[in-house]
This record gives structure tokens, sequence and C-alpha cells, in this order.
């Protein structure tokens, strides 16, 4: 028979592990460290590192002329670059005092909107895939897909698609591209429809997300939340409604809500948009099919200073050729000013602090991403957590390295 010991009083502390969750993608979305402290599998504590592609964008800014920014804030949130293209060149036409016709406002908000849905069924097939639920992924990339060739059709790019200009876009719309646009509003509603049989009644699902990562309307607003993010917590905030630009006001739109601001809310909110971003475009589309005639080819604003003209008038006309070699070589100077001016991207409010002395590239530009604001409440969204938790609080923010670093 063992005979009993007493162990000494400081054997008999609690011992927590230390690990580095990341930085890997995909399993922190994007090249994140988090330094966690585990008891067992709770998170006690975790400690954010950033900067791991930091690519200096806004300093770059600085040397670059105002329409060859597009390129960098492609590459800022890349699931939905269209959004940030048209943010900063809706930032420069407001220090320049242009007003975009109706037909370029409703092309963009087509473009925008095909964006944030792009940008949803990414992030919430991706927080099923976290949970442990493959098909749902596999089953709407298609339809990514097609988004994607609607873009390679209207500018010929995919990903990064550098698209639009001061002013409106490099060329109208092609006919194909309307009948992919065509196609994708005719199919996306049952794919979604089952997207959602999936997952929103799935106990497992539920158990998975529900309760996990939740954050309170006020500490959401003390963290400078905005998006999906805020809404899923109870605060309907939203710049297309309360600050409306590109012509949203002519819409009509409902602004879905959560209430605990936990994964599960998140998750329900954004798949709200999808439904709303698909009645926006169909909106838009109808509006610009009512244009007729001339009306029918306007694609961009009457500012040659700052729009480059067709190539048969650079071989034919003086004025046009002397706007084209100033326009490529940089030449063109911007008015003095300093403007904000912020978009409703898919993450949340995307804004653009541009600061200009009348030179040819900004002064100072600060980019407000709104996935850098979200990674501070990192820690306290998963504290008490699982370790499991951590990843599909982290998926359901939705962070984006391109654009919490910049």
């Amino acid at each position: 028979m063992s005979e009993h010991v007493n162990l000494p009083e400081e054997s008999l502390e609690k011992l927590t592990t230390t690990i580095n969750l990341g930085p890997t993608h995909p399993a922190t979305h994007g090249v994140f460290q988090n330094i966690v402290e585990l008891d067992g599998e709770t998170v006690v504590s975790a400690e954010q590192t950033v900067g791991y592609i930091h690519r200096a964008f806004e300093k770059i800014a600085e040397h670059r002329p105002m329409y060859q920014i597009t390129p960098l804030t492609d590459r800022l949130n890349y699931c939905s670059s269209p959004i940030n293209n048209m943010g900063w060149h809706i930032t420069c036409e407001k220090l320049l005092g242009v007003k975009t016709p109706k037909r370029v406002d409703y092309l963009r908000i087509i473009i925008m909107e095909l964006a944030r849905i792009s940008d949803h069924l990414i992030c919430n097939s991706i927080v099923g895939v976290d949970s442990g639920a493959f098909s749902g992924f596999l089953y709407v990339m298609q339809y990514r897909e097609l988004i994607y060739e609607i873009y390679e059709e209207i500018c010929g790019s995919r990903l990064t698609t550098n698209m639009g200009r001061i002013g409106g876009f490099e060329r109208n719309f092609t006919n194909q591209a309307f009948e992919k646009l065509e196609k994708f509003i005719k199919e996306w509603p049952g794919v979604l429809k089952e997207f959602e049989n999936l997952f929103v009644r799935n106990r497992i699902f539920m158990d998975r997300t529900i309760g996990v990562g939740p954050i309170s309307a006020e500490r959401a607003l003390n963290y400078g939340f905005t998006g999906p993010n805020l809404r899923a917590a109870g605060v309907d905030y939203d710049v297309r409604y309360h600050t409306p630009y590109s012509s949203y006001q002519d819409f009509n739109f409902t602004i879905p809500v959560g209430s605990t601001g936990d994964c599960y809310d998140r998750f329900l909110v954004r798949e709200g948009e999808m439904w709303q971003s698909l009645e926006l475009i169909k909106q838009a589309y109808q509006k610009v099919q009512e244009f007729k005639g001339a009306e029918a080819e306007v694609f961009h604003a009457d500012i040659p200073e700052y729009y480059l003209p067709d190539k048969k008038d650079v071989y034919t006309s003086m004025e046009a050729l002397i706007y084209h070699f100033k326009i490529i070589m940089g030449e063109t100077k911007m008015p003095s000013g300093e403007v904000y001016s912020s978009v409703e991207g898919a993450n949340g409010e995307l804004g653009f602090y541009l600061i200009s002395d009348g030179s040819r590239a900004p002064y100072r530009l600060h980019f407000r991403r709104p996935c850098f604001i979200y990674y501070q409440a990192y820690s306290e969204l998963t504290k008490g957590g699982l370790l499991s938790d951590a990843i599909i609080t982290m998926s359901s923010l939705n962070l984006i390295a391109g654009e919490l670093d910049a």
C-alpha cells in the first residue's frame, strides 16, 4: 500500500502553456501571429503581432500621381478590391469637385455590390470550413468565379482589378458583361438559399458559433468597429445609408442587424447583406437599362485633365495628345485641399484622408482600414474561449492581412 505524499504548496499552482498561433495561412487567415496563453484548451490571454506584409502603401502613395494609386488600393482588401478603388476615386472627385453622371454611379453600385457579395461569400464559407463544413465553400466558389468573369469582361482583370478611373470607368461595359450579370442575378438566389440551408439551422454549426467571440454594442463602438461586425452587435450604422455616395440615396435597401455580436450573428448579418446587395444590383441594372441613345454610352465624367482620351483622338487632336501626355507622364496637378471620404467596404467603413499641397502626388494619404481596428479587439474576443474558437472568431471578423498591414 503506497504511502500518501504531501506535495509542497508551490507545486499545486496552475500551469499555463504559451503557443504561437500563426503566422500561418490559411490557419490564421493571413500572416498574423498571436501569442496565446492556454490553460488546457482555454485561452487565458492573447497578444497580436501585425506587420508581416506591411508594404508602406501610404508612403508609396506620396510619390505617385493620384490616378496611379489604384494598384495600391487594389491590394488592401483584395477579396473586394473594386470597392477600395471606387472609394479612392470618389475621394479624388471630392477634392476636384467633380460630379459623376448618374449612369456612372449606377454602374459603380453594380460593381461594388458584386464585390460585397464576393467578399461575404468568401468570409461565410470560410467560417463554415473552420467549423468543419467544407461543402458550402466548394459550392459557392463557382459563383465567385462568375463575379470575376464579369470583372474580366469589364476591365480584363479578376482579383486585383485596377477597375475604374477618376470620374468613372476606363471603358463602357460590354454586352457580354451584362449577359454574365443577368446570369448571376438569375442563378445566385437559389445558390445562396441552398448555402443557408447548409448552415443557418445546422446544430453543429450553431453550437460552434453561438456565444463564441461576442462583443457588446458599447465595446464595439469604443473600439471603432464599423460594417458587419458592428451591425452584428446591434448598431445599424452603414455608410451607404447615413452618408450616401454614388447615388445610393436613389435605392431601397434595408440594413441587417444582429444583437449579440457573436460569430453566429456576424454570419447572419453577412448573409442578410448578400440578399440586400442582390436587390441593389437588380435596381441599379434596371436604372442602367433606362438610359437610351447617347446617354447609354456615358461611362465617365467630362474631365479631360484627369481622364485619358480615346486613342483615336490622340492621333488626330493636338488637345487630346497634350492631355494624354500630361496624364501618362504624371504631370497633371491636383488642387490644394484636405478631404476625408469613406465608403461602406465589405469589412466596414473604408476611409481615405487626403491632404493635397497642389502637386501631382498626395502630400499625405491615410487609409482608414477597418480590419486594423477589429484586430485590436481580438484578445478580448477570444479570452475565456477555447483554442478552436480563436480560429473561428478570426474568420468571422473577416480579417484580411493586406488591408490590416497595408
